[in-house]
């Protein structure tokens, strides 16, 4: 059963969040490379911190889809985490996540990996409630919101298998 609650629509800048992390020793393997795990949780907790902003809801991870390791960042490295709003479904949520790492001498930033996250706004009692609609302003905002159906489609179906 889904709680329901007039919310009003935001935009996706609304609920945008940035997180900063230093890849220290602890979060990296015996090549001093920034371990995986390390680096889903960060944008895990960047996604959550969006779609919470989003909902005015605790939420809950549902799914991560499509996670591409593309280049490796190491010990020192600068990680930025950029969190940004698809599309508000009913109850659930779709977050595009991308993170890229800077070299602190050269400052050049590189694309280290990106991944959709889906998020289930709950209530009081953990059960899904509704949130707002999410309104694109911008060409890739409203392309990412088109493509997002498509998306959560292909999660279902893929889920039923």
């Amino acid at each position: 059963m889904i709680t329901t609650k007039s919310k009003k629509q935001k935009t996706p800048k609304e609920s945008e969040t940035i997180m900063t992390e230093v890849v220290c020793p602890n979060d990296t393997n015996p090549m001093g490379i920034l371990q995986g795990g390390k680096l889903v949780q960060w944008m895990d907790i960047a996604s959550a911190v969006c779609a919470q902003n989003h909902a005015e809801h605790i939420c809950v991870t549902a799914s991560i889809d499509s996670v591409k390791f593309k280049t490796p960042a190491k010990v020192g490295d600068i990680i930025t985490i950029k969190a940004k709003m698809t599309r508000a479904f009913s109850s659930s949520m779709e977050i595009f996540v991308q993170a890229w790492s800077k070299k602190v001498v050269s400052q050049k930033a590189y694309l280290i990996n990106e991944a959709y996250f889906t998020f289930v706004a709950i209530d009081d009692y953990g059960n899904p409630c509704e949130i707002g609609g999410l309104r694109p302003t911008t060409i890739e905002e409203k392309k990412q919101h088109t493509g997002a159906v498509k998306r959560k489609k292909h999660r279902l179906d893929n889920k039923l298998q």
